[in-house]
């Protein structure tokens, strides 16, 4: 054990808060090990509906600090990561009839005050909540809230004719699981050292250090670390990682919520998405997805267990289904989707009566007793950085002198070009590579940013590529996700660093996974 290094911090989870804190604190310097028991970002981390939001219906629930710091962050993390993330304009129909979340304290307020309203949501509180989303955070790209005719307007196309009204406003579009692959990739070139499907077995705390063994789930080695600190990032896990795991007694723990989506075949032609208000009071988004696709989600469910997968239940799946069908002309069935996922967002326990009103804010806790611990509790991808920020602020009270933050303004992997010059970037990489097709050149661009020249290389034509997999993905670029991203299964490249999954069939997917699980095999001996 003497012969063991120390490390300066120890985290535990490989999600997005897990990876964002690595990054943070291996950019100020402190040396750094990182866990996770699967691969990157499969749970929570890739099952969000992809948006960099302020949380709009977040203002029902007066949790104004939220909302402001997540409506800054918007600008701050597109800019640095353009390849990733980009404006959406979010189209939010109105109708006399549209309905309040009970519980909302709006609309216990709003029965209070104006009873005659009976939970119905009027369009001057709509135009008071897009002002106040205008008004709380800065804007330098992202357009202001606007009025449309649905009658005339092409968002109105789809919908049905009662829909005469909307309101437009904006914020982004985030792939999820590449942003925390990326802060991954980040933290290692500043000196992280990143474990993947590394299980934590147990923490023996001490004095001035913590004895951290894990195993490796690829080769079966048990092996044992140090650290002077641990930071328990373990997302739906982190209360079984305190009570189990780390053996602390502590009254802290989360809130299971299960948040599930479908996807279906396009349903609209244009590029905006639908911000749609249910008669129960609760919303869902409907988005362009993958060009060829549409995602609706997402439900709000309390969930028992993290050790329970979570799936979207046919239950799920109706109410999505019929949801979205009291606003489109055309009814959606339950036979239109294609494909589901679910995820188990790990909220902060503060005791809401439902899982729609339970808290989005994040709570960090730091136990100083002996070897310091620091517990991340909730959190929501928009506000990732932030969180990381105020995570190195408690652990600069165990290492002082730490530098400032740094991470605002500073790019991503493959991110160092401007916002607006996606499209450039695009042309130049179809020109460089003329065998590229405009699918495939804005494809690569969309994942890799300014490393698509990186990944593609000396190739003169796709068969230099290697071996062709379909739907444009090739041998070249499987090899760079397993060099690179940690890829390790057909898995982790067709649905998390990518959504290729939706293009292939069931003997292509296994193609896939049978040659990165060679290649891995091969890097495992």
């Amino acid at each position: 054990m003497t012969d063991t290094p120390v490390t300066d911090l120890f985290i535990i989870g490989g999600g997005i808060n897990g990876c964002g804190i690595a990054r943070d604190a291996a950019g100020r310097g402190l040396s750094v090990t990182l866990a996770e028991m699967n691969d990157l970002a499969s749970a929570t981390s890739s099952a969000s509906t992809k948006l960099f939001h302020g949380g709009l219906r977040y203002l029902e629930y007066f949790e104004f600090r939220l909302v402001r710091e997540a409506l800054i962050e918007r600008e701050v993390l597109l800019k640095a990561m353009p390849h990733i993330s980009w404006p959406m304009r979010f189209v939010l129909p109105f109708h006399k009839d549209m309905r309040f979340d009970s519980e909302t304290p709006t609309s216990k307020l709003l029965t209070t005050f104006m009873p005659w309203m009976k939970g119905r949501r009027p369009a001057w509180l709509i135009r008071l909540g897009l002002f106040l989303y205008d008004s709380l955070g800065k804007r330098g790209i992202l357009p202001g809230t606007a009025k449309l005719d649905l009658t005339s307007d092409p968002a109105g196309r789809p919908l049905k004719s009662k829909f005469k009204t909307a309101f437009e406003y904006s914020d982004c579009w985030i792939e999820d699981a590449r942003l925390v692959v990326l802060n991954a990739r980040d933290a290692q070139a500043r000196g992280a050292n990143i474990l993947t499907r590394t299980e934590v077995l147990s923490a023996e705390r001490h004095a001035d250090h913590w004895l951290i063994r894990t195993k490796d789930h690829a080769t079966g080695a048990e092996q044992e670390h140090r650290a002077r600190m641990l930071v328990n990032a373990g997302g739906p896990w982190v209360a079984d990682v305190l009570h189990q795991k780390l053996g602390q007694n502590s009254r802290e723990n989360v809130r299971l919520v299960r948040g599930s989506h479908i996807v279906v075949p396009k349903l609209f032609d244009h590029g905006r998405c639908y911000f749609f208000q249910g008669t129960d009071g609760r919303i869902i988004f409907a988005i362009p997805y993958e060009q060829d696709f549409t995602l609706i989600g997402t439900t709000d469910a309390d969930h028992p267990d993290p050790d329970t997968a979570p799936v979207c239940t046919e239950a799920e799946q109706d109410y999505l289904v019929d949801f979205a069908s009291q606003y489109f002309e055309k009814p959606l069935r339950r036979e239109d989707v294609v494909w589901t996922y679910s995820g188990v967002r790990p909220l902060y326990d503060d005791g809401a009566s439902s899982a729609t009103a339970a808290t989005r804010e994040y709570v960090l806790t730091l136990d100083q007793a002996q070897a310091p611990l620091l517990n991340v509790f909730g959190g929501k991808i928009t506000t990732y950085r932030k969180l990381a920020e105020a995570a190195l602020a408690k652990i600069g009270e165990v290492f002082p002198q730490l530098p400032a933050d740094w991470t605002a303004g500073v790019a991503l992997p493959g991110g160092d070009f401007p916002v607006e010059d996606v499209a450039k970037l695009t042309s130049k990489l179809a020109a460089d590579y003329p065998f590229l097709t405009p699918y495939w050149a804005g494809r690569m661009i969309r994942a890799y940013g300014t490393e698509a020249w990186e990944v593609l290389g000396d190739a003169k034509t796709a068969g230099d590529l290697g071996q062709d997999f379909g739907a444009t993905i090739t041998a070249r670029e499987l090899d760079w996700a397993i060099a690179s991203e940690w890829v390790r299964a057909g898995d982790d490249y067709l649905w998390r660093r990518t959504k290729l999954g939706l293009r292939l069939d069931e003997t292509q997917r296994a193609a896939v996974d049978a040659y990165i699980q060679g290649k891995a095999a091969q890097l495992a001996a």
